[in-house]
């Protein structure tokens, strides 16, 4: 509602992540000089903590919910007003004319979670907000259906994500309702069964822990109910593969098979969308073929105002890849010579550039990142694609997190993370290595059940944290993503020469990854750099194979 008020008045907005930190929190309202912050209630000491910091531009809080007395006291020591919703929204005018807004306008700025340094303020046009809902619309109703007042979305991304913000704005604009999770990611699913969604967008963490969920019911079941399954499976995929749509492959197993997964989606579901970072192949088919739904992969990021690159609807050759450019964007591949990816190859490869009606305006006074990133009115995404002979983008690369090990080996560490991620045994995996070393350690979050059902055959006893401290359990984890990692075409050198198991997952709160789970990886080199440096000398001494 805030949101949209300042929408409405042509008011420039800027969303805050609740789990950014304090130092983050008190950048962003400094270097974008807010004057009003809306909280949630549980997030008023937080805001009041960088009050003292923030008094040049900041007049008023409001919460949600209600300020205590000593709260109300600790900000007016700071000139700094406090407001209930109710007393803030009671203190409305009865009759007001709206302002005149123009599509160049500046509508927010939203500050990139980002993976290094200080946030940067993408600035984003009421045009640009307005071409990516239009897009929406123009890519649904030339690939399946358009959003009516039947359709329902289940919003779990926060507002601060512009993914979120497009989808929601969209629904809006066609009358279909929006749900909202309780916050808590443990039940995000018992949310999903609750509200019942027709739309539902995931980012691979997401659909990952899914498809692990629904292959384990699957693995537990009798024989027979896992023959009837894959043989389902089998068949439905093949009739896609042969160009039916998904609605069309197999009618009766959707009805006798298929429909059990769709009633764990809450039984509405029709269109799941998947982005933030690349999906698993074997993850993105599973979920075309079970999920009763039509399944796309998209591609995008802030600064272009979500997605712009999308797969199109029941396409099944487009598995894998993020699909061609949307209709308000223009892209094309730039050589990447250093990483060996040359754009007029017969296969072109090189860095994903953009421009077009969606793009951002540049960072919040911060031009000369904005020069860096810009060249002859072409963005540089720093991701590297694909271009596929269908027209398909595919994301292979990114082009900053390479580096090069100590023989002068060149590793892109988010494609060696992406082949050790395969594995069943592994929650998380965050692979690290450098110029003065010629080999590469990871800190890895095991899969409980899978370290367990290990443990119960070579009767070993004690709890999780326990079992990741035992340096056998460590080296039948490292082994067995090495096998992994060899099987889906690792070399030599991107093989892991030791392991630390971590018991509790990398979470938003140690600031360890972004709210859309991708890997911070300064901050994790900062917080494991014990483990590293004990890592690297344990594997010179010869001690990890235990």
């Amino acid at each position: 509602m805030a949101m949209q008020a300042c929408n409405s008045q042509g008011i420039c907005y800027v969303p805050l992540y609740d789990t950014l930190g304090a130092n983050a929190v008190e950048f962003i309202m400094d270097h974008a000089e807010i004057s009003i912050a809306f909280v949630q209630e549980s997030k008023i000491k937080s805001i009041l903590a960088v009050v003292p910091k923030c008094t040049a531009h900041l007049r008023a809080i409001v919460s949600f919910g209600y300020f205590t007395t000593e709260m109300k006291k600790e900000a007016e020591k700071f000139g700094v007003s406090c407001f209930s919703w109710e007393e803030f929204s009671s203190m409305e005018k009865q009759n007001y004319e709206y302002p005149k807004k123009q599509k160049d306008d500046i509508c927010t700025i939203m500050y990139t979670s980002g993976t290094t340094g200080d946030p940067k303020g993408v600035i984003i046009t009421n045009r640009a907000i307005i071409a990516g809902v239009m897009t929406t619309e123009h890519l649904l109703k030339e690939t399946d259906k358009v959003i009516t007042e039947e359709d329902s979305y289940f919003s779990y991304l926060p507002l601060a994500h512009i993914f979120d913000q497009v989808i929601e704005n969209y629904c809006i604009s066609k009358g279909a309702s929006i749900g909202f999770w309780q916050g808590d990611i443990r039940y995000l699913m018992e949310d999903v069964q609750v509200m019942k969604p027709t739309i539902f967008c995931g980012v691979p963490r997401v659909y990952d822990r899914i498809y692990t969920g629904i292959n384990l019911k699957i693995q537990s079941g009798g024989m027979l109910a896992k023959h009837l399954f894959q043989y389902a499976y089998n068949y439905k995929l093949a009739n896609m593969r042969k160009g039916l749509k998904q609605h069309e492959a197999s009618p009766f197993f959707d009805k006798i098979v298929f429909s059990k997964i769709k009633e764990g989606l809450g039984g509405r579901i029709r269109l799941m969308i998947a982005g933030a970072a690349p999906l698993p192949g074997q993850i993105e088919e599973f979920m075309r073929v079970t999920s009763c739904s039509v399944f796309v992969q998209g591609y995008g990021l802030t600064e272009s105002c979500a997605g712009c690159f999308t797969s199109i609807a029941n396409v099944f050759s487009m598995i894998g890849t993020v699909g061609p450019p949307v209709t308000t964007i223009e892209a094309r591949l730039e050589s990447v010579p250093e990483m060996g990816y040359d754009a007029l190859s017969e296969t072109p490869r090189g860095e994903i550039c953009l421009r077009g009606h969606t793009l951002f305006s540049g960072y919040y006074k911060r031009p000369s990142l904005t020069e860096e990133v810009f060249s002859d009115g072409w963005f540089h995404t720093g991701d590297i694609g694909e271009w596929q002979p269908n027209g398909a983008m595919k994301i292979i690369d990114r082009k900053k997190n390479i580096f090069k090990l100590s023989q002068g080996e060149y590793v892109a560490v988010e494609v060696v993370e992406s082949a050790y991620m395969q594995s069943p045994l592994v929650a998380s995996v965050w692979v690290y290595g450098n110029s003065f070393e010629s080999f590469l350690v990871a800190v890895v979050v095991p899969e409980r059940q899978a370290l367990e059902e290990w443990v119960a055959t070579n009767k070993k006893a004690g709890d999780f944290a326990e079992l990741c401290n035992d340096p056998k359990a460590r080296g039948y984890i490292q082994d067995e993503l090495n096998k992994t990692g060899k099987k889906l075409g690792l070399r030599g050198f991107e093989m892991l020469k030791a392991v630390h198991l971590e018991p509790v997952p990398f979470s938003i709160e140690k600031d360890l990854i972004t709210p859309t789970f991708k890997l911070k990886r300064p901050q994790l080199l900062k917080y494991y750099k014990k483990c590293i440096d004990q890592m690297y000398k344990d594997a010179k001494d010869g001690r990890t194979a235990l």
